[in-house]
């Protein structure tokens, strides 16, 4: 079966500083996998390439296996365009998630506007729905913004941080909410969050400068290794501690 994105051998940089280098990675319908790294890696810049919205200086980028090409791709940023300040109801903001699929100014149906309710109720915003996106809190923003990423039924998700400025009760439900959708669209989620994607993600690829694939969860420590930086990791027991990686 051919892969939803396919890199071959990519380098990518900006002006004379190269960021990334032999770069190969492919991502099939299915799967799930944690993009992490430390700062500075190139974490943003390979999401920006697999996006289509930078091009590489050399290799490919493929999709092979979405049906519409990038079309088939939803994505939710760390940090929305948006202006806040913009009258803009929150429906409205989850039905602009289709107009990357529709003819210009084509009709939004019955059926999409349902559609936008359902997914509002699912992430417990649809008593939020007639209101203007400046009133809400910026984890209920990036809720909606979540529902205006997969309104499309996208075969691939991007999902940038996307527990930045959730609040904690909702995170819990975020990351279920992702294990559901994983059962019909491949899904590429960045974070700085190891230990708590690592429960979520089918497999791991650590960015920083190349990338390491690897085909399965487990933080080990060789993994750590070629993370190349203190990693604090959250451990979850009867007495809430937490264990960082010492220095070398």
């Amino acid at each position: 079966m051919n892969p939803l994105i396919k890199l071959t051998d990519i380098e990518a940089g900006y002006d004379d500083q190269l960021i990334l280098r032999n770069v190969n990675l492919e991502v099939h319908a299915g799967d799930f996998v944690g993009v992490i790294g430390p700062n500075g890696g190139g974490k943003t810049t390979l999401l920006r390439i697999m996006l289509g919205l930078i091009q590489p200086l050399k290799g490919t980028v493929t999709y092979p296996g979405l049906t519409n090409g990038i079309k088939s791709i939803g994505y939710l940023p760390q940090s929305n365009l948006l202006d806040a300040r913009f009258p803009i109801r929150v429906t409205d903001v989850v039905l602009s998630g289709l107009t990357g699929s529709r003819p210009f100014f084509g009709r939004i149906s019955k059926a999409d506007k349902q559609k936008a309710d359902e997914l509002l109720d699912m992430v417990g915003l649809k008593t939020y729905a007639n209101q203007l996106l400046g009133e809400l809190s910026g984890g209920q923003k990036q809720r909606a913004l979540l529902c205006r990423a997969i309104i499309n039924d996208p075969q691939l998700l991007f999902l940038d941080e996307p527990n930045t400025y959730v609040d904690k009760t909702f995170e819990g439900e975020l990351y279920q909410l992702l294990a559901d959708m994983n059962k019909h669209m491949a899904i590429v989620l960045v974070s700085h969050d190891i230990g708590t994607i690592s429960s979520v993600v089918k497999t791991l690829a650590c960015v920083n400068g190349s990338l390491h694939y690897h085909s399965s969860n487990k933080v080990t420590d060789d993994l750590l290794k070629i993370y190349n930086c203190p990693v604090e990791l959250i451990t979850h027991g009867t007495v809430p501690h937490r264990v960082l990686k010492q220095h070398s």
